[in-house]
């Protein structure tokens, strides 16, 4: 299983739901989140398990100022946001005094239980949550989530080094935990009942008990999530917690569904459904990808062995990413995650996302392609990046990192967290070393802003683009030397088309007319397509 650090950022403050006769919630600063591993593996994965984990940010960024909540019980902790980033709305010009926090305080197991998606972004399968509790009541801090996992021999080591990364991260930034929420959340397997799975998986709720309360932070809930029902490892008492089960509140219907829609939060399905969109096909399209794959890659290994051969296939797989995003742009499909996926992939053929899978292989090539990453050119760019990574069939599973790790940048450029967690950790699963995969998910992790490197992306362009512009023109007669020297792909203006590397002339194929005006020309003009 994969360790997703995307579960959440933020931090709700709850009441410790585990005790109903505590105080009433209050919001002391944000705690800290845990780091994130650079290393991230399967929980089945050799290594040691703590290195797996996959941390999160406080989920307090949420706070969602409004001059009045519709639903605001006294004490209550603020909702998180899913995606790690602050969502504010300010109070409107006719409200003279400052706008309340929307606050929710969580007062019973099953309110935590129902809670779980919103304070991740998704809902967790198959996973283990820890979640940090800060100050007298209950604010929500850092959580780490790990695939539970299916050597039962790793149970103890998991569970002691889960409790230390939650725990230690927090001593790091000087906001302890107080207490600790544990979730277990795994479907039955064929033949068993979800109390089957609470049974299965109580010593490993047990050890993380002990473990937490060796660092001398209790766990204030214990509880198990499966086939809609929830278990509590905590309470004995059968009136409040039934040997068959809680039912789960209807989606939608409780307090915090309330609150998290008015704060704007997202809950992105499960972690199963969000991981689907990234896997590569199955089947018989993929046996006719991995052949396609295989002539693109025959031919493209004479190409770069030609004199300034890298350079032209740089040049070329970038001009095709943005005909692609171009292609993209134009046909926004609607419906379900799945038939929105469906029209992406017949947008494009598999000779396009061969030549585009290989060229990304490159690291100047995908350096460059991160340059999509805002603006109306971010949601075509993820849409593509996806589509390629389900095209890395077969032996090309390893291929799928690059459009992986560039699906979470422009996710995480786009201020969604829990996807850009998600996509990163499939990243590093295929390839732990990945050094673009590896800072990215520790950016995320630490909760640092990805405006500084969106600067230094667009500088970067700017200065190719200036340096290109001051190369001395070649020669009149020498079509060739003029091809090579083009200008770099250059990101457009603000008129809306697509920013990034896009097809342009170069300084020895312009044009002009009798005014000294540049005429577009007709080869290498991408807007034209």
């Amino acid at each position: 299983m994969n360790p997703h650090s995307e579960p959440s950022k933020r931090s709700t403050d709850s009441n410790s739901a585990a005790t109903p006769s505590a105080p009433p919630p209050s919001t002391p600063p944000r705690p800290p989140e845990p780091p994130a591993p650079a290393d991230p593996r399967s929980a089945s994965d050799p290594t040691p398990p703590a290195r797996s984990a996959e941390s999160s940010r406080p989920a307090d960024s949420a706070h969602t100022t409004t001059p009045s909540a519709p639903t605001q019980p006294a004490g209550s902790s603020t909702p998180s946001d899913p995606s790690g980033s602050t969502h504010s709305s300010a109070p409107s010009d006719a409200v003279p005094a400052p706008p309340a926090e929307a606050q929710v305080t969580l007062r019973s197991p099953a309110e935590l239980a129902d809670a779980l998606p919103y304070l991740m972004g998704f809902y967790p399968d198959d996973s283990v949550v820890l979640i940090a509790l800060h100050g007298d009541r209950g604010r929500f801090g850092g959580r780490v989530r790990l695939g539970i996992p299916t050597d039962t021999a790793q149970w103890p080591d998991v569970a002691d080094q889960l409790a230390e990364c939650l725990i230690s991260a927090g001593q790091e930034r000087d906001t302890r935990p107080e207490a600790i929420l544990v979730y277990l959340c795994q479907e039955p397997a064929e033949g068993e009942s979800g109390k089957d799975v609470k049974d299965r998986l109580r010593p490993l709720a047990q050890r993380l008990r002990t473990a937490c309360g060796a660092l001398d932070v209790p766990v204030l809930e214990a509880l198990c999530l499966s086939n809609g029902r929830f278990w509590s490892y905590c309470c004995p008492d059968f009136r409040c917690c039934p040997v068959e089960g809680t039912p789960m509140v209807m989606p939608g219907t409780s307090v915090m569904a309330a609150a998290a829609a008015y704060a704007g939060m997202q809950v992105r399905g499960s972690l199963k459904e969000m991981e689907a969109r990234l896997m590569p096909r199955t089947g018989r399209r993929a046996a006719e990808q991995e052949k396609v794959l295989d002539a693109a890659a025959g031919a493209l290994v004479p190409r770069m062995l030609e004199r300034d051969g890298a350079a032209a296939v740089r040049r070329d797989t970038l001009d095709l990413a943005g005909a692609m995003i171009h292609r993209f742009r134009q046909d926004t499909p609607s419906g379900s995650n799945r038939a929105r996926d469906a029209c992406d992939d017949a947008l494009i053929t598999d000779a396009e996302a061969a030549d585009l899978i290989l060229g990304l292989q490159d690291r100047v090539t995908r350096d460059r392609a991160a340059e999509w990453m805002d603006g109306s050119v971010a949601a075509p760019a993820l849409r593509l990046w996806r589509a390629l990574a389900r095209r890395c069939a077969g032996g090309y599973a390893e291929h799928a990192v690059a459009p992986l790790t560039l699906a979470g940048w422009v996710c995480w450029s786009t201020e969604d967290g829990p996807s850009a967690r998600i996509a990163l950790n499939c990243a590093l699963s295929l390839d732990p070393d990945y050094t673009f995969a590896q800072l990215l998910h520790r950016a995320i992790n630490e909760g640092l802003d990805p405006e500084p490197l969106r600067r230094c992306l667009r500088e970067q362009n700017h200065e190719v683009v200036s340096a290109a512009e001051d190369a001395p023109a070649p020669a009149a007669d020498s079509p060739s030397t003029a091809k090579e020297t083009r200008r770099p792909p250059r990101r457009p203006g603000a008129a809306g088309r697509p920013r990034g590397p896009r097809g342009g002339t170069g300084p020895g194929t312009r044009s002009t007319d009798g005014r000294g005006r540049r005429r577009a020309g007709r080869d290498g003009d991408r807007s034209r397509r």
